[in-house]
């Protein structure tokens, strides 16, 4: 490359990936809370509308593998202008809809620009930015990618009720289009290209066996594990995962280099993500189950309740990446886990009387916690790696947070199901005279404590990687030592 990237081109670059993502993470999570709302306006069931976050994460899922490859054979420029291009796309066919499939169609066109953008962005820091700087500039995006899905369901409620829901989409282009125009002007490439081979068979059992374990588990939530459908696809997907990583190691030229895994603190900082994917994802989605269907709370209500802890997760993650430079890894994620066990403990005897307060306060407490963790565990990852490794350290932590969300979504919406049917059976047997409603109420509440035990004990476990986790890679040192001090430009 001869382009010499000074500071002032880099702040340039990173406000456009900055820009870019935030759109995109936005876009991924608007939809959540308005999928009750365009049920009835497609008269479609549940099941069917939960395809337009089920095929998004799947078309991630699929692309995600393959981004090392494209990052190789594509310039930054080409993938960035590209992934905005097919959001923007994506974004119009939405707002102009006439049905269910032309919709679902644009969400998955929308999905095309959302699986590039993330570890795209994570290798370009990689490239611009050496060790010691990595963990501040981490904590810049993740103000950026955690703000938008903070935001995204009081936003999206608030458009539903007041507006029209396809201002989830019309408001949501001009800021895409406004990003493709600075890409166009300002962007400039950060690494050069290569004529890397694509390893078809590959891409073909990464595609069947990512997207049928991630259809399988987020399947299993809603109808139940011993469904043929979910059996089936988890098998066909573990399967076809399992050959696609034993031809990885064989290769000599992988599609994901699974090597990366050889650098101890990749791998600590690995299991560490799916257990915090895991607690994260399964909040997300327990807390507002408990709150509309035990509670009785609006969507509406529900974001705004979720809305202070995750801004204050948003304005420390700056905080937590200037920490990291300073303290390292360890120190962040042990106080980061002591306030996420404190905020799963808090919940393990939820009520009827449970104060709306105490849950916000609460939340707060547990995205605190996650503050310290989420951008420091992909520094702290991606620093044990040689840059060569980068862009597959980047795939593999987006694969492995993909599928830990599925999972851990399945699971605990498992617990929560078995449980609160069983509490639905005791309460029924105890008291003949309780309501039909007051029943569903009361079993839901018990049921999401005790899905929240659960969730309390996986960040138990989480606690005890951390504390197992060595501080260096002493062995690799040297390797990324010589490996950084190859010029940046």
């Amino acid at each position: 490359m001869n382009i010499e990237i000074t500071e002032r081109n880099k702040k340039v670059l990173l406000i456009v990936l900055i820009a870019g993502c935030f759109l995109s993470t936005l876009n991924q999570t608007l939809l959540n809370v308005a999928l009750s709302s365009l049920m009835d306006v497609f008269h479609v069931s549940a099941s069917t509308v939960q395809w337009l976050s089920t095929g998004f994460m799947l078309v991630n899922g699929v692309l995600i593998p393959i981004t090392a490859f494209l990052m190789k054979r594509f310039t930054t420029r080409q993938l960035f202008i590209s992934s905005m291009f097919f959001l923007f796309i994506g974004s119009v066919l939405c707002a102009c809809t006439m049905n269910f499939g032309m919709l679902l169609t644009g969400r998955m066109i929308q999905a095309i620009g959302a699986g590039i953008i993330m570890p795209l962005m994570m290798t370009v820091i990689l490239y611009l930015y050496p060790s010691e700087k990595r963990g501040s500039i981490m904590g810049t995006i993740g103000f950026a990618i955690i703000f938008a899905p903070a935001i995204a369901p009081t936003l999206s409620g608030f458009i539903i009720e007041y507006v029209s829901w396809r201002w989830l989409f019309i408001g949501l282009t001009p800021f895409v289009f406004i990003v493709i125009i600075l890409a166009l002007k300002y962007l400039m490439n950060v690494a050069d290209t290569s004529k890397a081979k694509l390893d078809i068979v590959s891409v073909i059992l990464s595609t069947i066996g990512f997207s049928c374990m991630l259809f399988g588990f987020s399947s299993a939530g809603s109808k139940g594990w011993g469904h043929p459908i979910v059996i089936t696809t988890i098998i066909i997907g573990i399967i076809g995962t399992t050959l696609f990583c034993l031809r990885q190691i064989k290769s000599n030229n992988p599609l994901l280099n699974l090597t990366v895994f050889k650098y101890k603190i990749f791998t600590y900082t690995s299991l560490i993500n799916i257990l915090i994917t895991m607690i994260m994802y399964a909040d997300l989605i327990l807390l507002p189950i408990y709150l509309q269907n035990g509670r009785g709370f609006t969507a509406f209500e529900t974001g705004l309740l979720l809305l202070p802890g995750a801004v204050i997760n948003a304005f420390l993650s700056p905080i937590t990446g200037k920490m990291y430079d300073k303290y390292g890894a360890k120190p962040l994620f042990i106080t980061g886990l002591v306030f996420i066990i404190i905020s799963m403990w808090g919940v393990i005897d939820l009520s009827e009387s449970t104060t709306y307060m105490y849950l916000m306060v609460r939340t707060i407490i547990l995205r605190i916690g996650l503050s310290f963790i989420s951008m420091p565990l992909n520094t702290s990852g991606l620093n044990a790696l040689p840059r060569e490794l980068g862009s597959h350290g980047s795939a593999v932590n987006n694969t492995v947070r993909q599928l830990a969300g599925a999972i851990g979504t399945a699971v605990v919406i498992t617990v929560y199901t078995i449980q609160a049917t069983s509490h639905a059976t005791e309460l029924s047997i105890e008291n003949r005279n309780i309501s039909a409603i007051k029943l569903e109420k009361l079993a839901s509440i018990f049921g999401s404590s005790d899905a929240y035990i659960f969730m309390l004990v996986l960040s138990i476990v989480a606690l005890i990687f951390v504390c197992l986790m060595p501080k260096k890679d002493s062995s690799k040192k040297l390797a990324i030592q010589r490996s950084e001090s190859k010029p940046h430009n």
